[in-house]
């Protein structure tokens, strides 16, 4: 398992969900794209807000900086009558590389439903963009000892019908529900087992050739404190972070972490 890991190269995503303005948004942008210009070691991309993203796609695309452009959410169909929806080619058309999909603040405020992941998985991978589908349980989930049955289930729901093809697009984010926002983090071995398991369901489902080189990321109060602790396990490929990707230093620390871990590792 450090063989393949050494041969998976980091990805640190910053989901800013619905925080900033558009100024406040430039700002980090740009603090964030200066400071990691030179880190090669580690992909990154910020998430920002729907209204935001051609303004932060124009800044990243003058600094020609190495930080790249993803999105919240999208919608499955290419066009129509869905109020307040966007589809896979406006946000294409912002330069948009990359879509969350099935972060569980979607599934559990939004009521988004297992068959409608599938359906923007699908679309996100068969549009050629990148796609980070976001799995994780509950508490309630976890203390009934079926963490890892819920996340095998949202793995194989959300994948059902997506071609081998497509699966070098698809990077996986494990962040279990109560650690997201909570100040309460999956420890290190916790979060190590539960994404080995994750990368177990892949095996089964597309063979080692595909599982071995998927990234699977951890994302859950994710801090630079802990960050390398978490980015030194061989199965754990990096971090989606939340609140901490709205602080410059912080963000610039987390994804030196994963620079450092990914060095080390080599």
């Amino acid at each position: 398992m450090e063989d393949s890991m050494k041969a998976r190269k980091p990805f640190v995503g910053g989901n800013w969900k619905m925080n900033t303005t558009l100024a406040s948004a430039a700002e980090l942008v740009r603090g964030i794209s200066d400071a990691l210009s030179r880190v090669g070691a580690v992909d990154i991309a910020v998430f920002p807000p729907f209204p935001y993203l051609v303004a932060i796609g124009g800044i990243l695309r003058d600094r020609h900086g190495r930080v790249r452009l993803g999105a919240q959410n999208v919608y499955h169909e290419p066009e129509g009558a869905f109020t307040g929806e966007v589809s896979m080619h406006m946000l294409q058309d912002c330069g948009v590389q990359m879509v969350l999909v099935g972060h569980s603040e979607r599934r559990h405020v939004m009521g988004e439903t297992d068959k409608l992941i599938n359906q923007k998985v699908k679309a996100v991978l068969a549009s050629g963009m990148e796609c980070v589908l976001c799995v994780g349980e509950t508490l309630e989930q976890r203390e009934a000892g079926h963490a890892n049955q819920v996340n095998e289930r949202q793995v194989r729901a959300a994948l059902s019908q997506v071609p081998e093809d497509h699966v070098p697009r698809l990077t996986i984010a494990y962040e279990p529900v109560w650690a997201i926002g909570t100040g309460h983090t999956a420890t290190p071995e916790d979060a190590q087992d539960a994404h080995a398991k994750i990368r177990g369901v892949i095996e089964d489902l597309y063979g080692p050739r595909s599982a071995q080189p998927l990234r699977i990321i951890y994302g859950g109060s994710v801090k630079a404190a802990n960050a390398r602790s978490l980015f030194d396990q061989p199965d754990i490929d990096g971090g989606l972070i939340g609140g901490a990707s709205l602080k410059i230093a912080e963000f610039v620390s987390i994804v030196r972490s994963a620079a450092d871990a990914a060095t080390q590792g080599e």
